[in-house]
């Protein structure tokens, strides 16, 4: 049930804000979810993990008002097939730049702009980058971390002045793993602004 839920909630937020792309707002239902007031049981009657409940329960008034949004572009999702091996006769068929072709360094999918991180065997340590659009008032934000267990994570910068609405600034996410045993199962935690 919650397709219908969801699609509401866009199409009323898309009413607010004319001006928000897609992907504006999925991130802002997404960044404004809560899954900590209760525990989530999946199928199973087990604790679920964000790959059963994705980002939570949604908060509609709170998604009005996201302050930041992880904002993606069309060359993003092009860049994506790119990344998953299209070539450029298949890209043509998603898009009406028929002059695109895909750049020549490689494309990291794990810095594709999305809300979420997901890191898929994790050995060593590996930077990650993202970007957010200020869509509310302006203001500095503060990046707060609930570390994962067996990670250590760092963010550059750990805060993000915006003094304009519309502006874009990119930040760094460091994670590490601090032993081998991290590589076997995902582990979760939070970045909040």
């Amino acid at each position: 049930m919650s397709g219908p839920y969801i699609s509401g909630i866009a199409s009323l937020l898309k009413i607010l804000h004319p001006d928000w792309s897609p992907a504006a707002v999925q991130s802002a239902i997404m960044t404004t979810g809560d899954n900590n007031k209760q525990q989530i049981l999946d199928a199973s009657f087990t604790e679920a993990t964000p790959f059963g409940y994705g980002a939570g329960h949604v908060q509609p008034n709170l998604a009005m008002d996201p302050g930041l949004v992880y904002y993606l572009t069309v060359n993003d999702y092009l860049n994506f097939l790119c990344a998953l091996g299209y070539n450029k006769n298949v890209i043509s068929l998603f898009s009406t730049n028929c002059n695109y072709t895909c750049p020549k360094n490689a494309i990291i999918l794990v810095n594709f702009n999305y809300p979420s991180i997901t890191v898929s065997k994790l050995s060593g340590s590996i930077t990650v980058t993202r970007r957010v659009k200020n869509v509310g008032s302006p203001g500095t934000y503060q990046a707060r971390v609930k570390t994962p267990q067996g990670v250590s994570v760092t963010i550059a910068p750990k805060s993000l002045k915006f003094i304009n609405v519309g502006k874009e600034k990119s930040f760094k996410v460091n994670i590490k793993a601090k032993n081998a045993s991290v590589t076997k199962d995902y582990v979760f935690g939070e970045l909040i602004w």
